[in-house]
């Protein structure tokens, strides 16, 4: 599903609110049939809730495997008196193997010990999707992924989000762009300052009068 509209139409603070990084004041948030918002967005991301922002939060000075794996943390069974007895070795090695995994099904392989901070934009982004795979989500939130891109990196991105719904992984994108919408989303909701204006497929939405407008 992609979500579209113009600058301060509320995309990202619907993103905000349903990762639980931003207070709802009225209605709800369902997750798997299960009301989250009000939770912290901790708990939200053990439900299966994964996100990427519109700038890149990377650690720079890790390597790409390092940043992958966090993404697994929220599923570490160790506590901190294992991870200080350096006993959570065996999961720590099984993580890292998981991480070096999805690194190299997006294309990264090549970038597993190079540290993020030095890889282009484009490859930042994919690190950030592979990071989100690792919380093993069922669905992911991507904010303007495309944004500030070449027409290489959009196609390695095309191919990263094609991977994840291969997977069964609901998808939900903030962009700009409806070209880019229209190759890789089966559905468009269209917001215009907070209130939805718009909604089906690519084309029908592409075309109407009211999206048309609010561009």
């Amino acid at each position: 599903v992609a979500l579209v509209g113009p600058n301060g139409a509320g995309k990202s603070t619907l993103f905000d609110l349903m990762s639980g990084l931003a207070p709802l004041t009225s209605g709800t948030i369902t997750l798997l049939d299960e009301r989250i918002e009000g939770r912290p967005a901790r708990a939200i991301a053990r439900r299966g809730l994964s996100r990427s922002f519109q700038h890149t939060h990377l650690r720079s000075d890790m390597t790409v495997l390092e940043n992958v794996a966090l993404g697994g943390h929220l599923r570490s069974r160790n506590g901190t008196l294992r991870a200080a007895l350096r006993l959570d070795r065996q999961e720590e090695a099984a993580l890292l193997s998981e991480a070096a995994a999805h690194a190299e099904n997006l294309g990264l392989g090549a970038a597993l010990d190079v540290p993020a901070g030095t890889l282009a934009l484009g490859q930042q982004r994919i690190v950030e999707v592979a990071r989100a795979l690792m919380a093993d989500p069922i669905l992911v939130l991507l904010d303007e992924p495309a944004a500030g891109l070449r027409y290489a990196e959009r196609q390695e991105l095309t191919f990263a989000i094609r991977e994840m719904r291969h997977r069964g992984i609901s998808v939900v994108l903030v962009e700009h762009d409806l070209e880019f919408v229209g190759q890789i989303a089966d559905r468009v909701i269209v917001l215009d300052f907070g209130t939805l204006t718009a909604e089906g497929t690519p084309d029908a939405v592409i075309r109407d009068p009211r999206v048309i407008e609010a561009y």
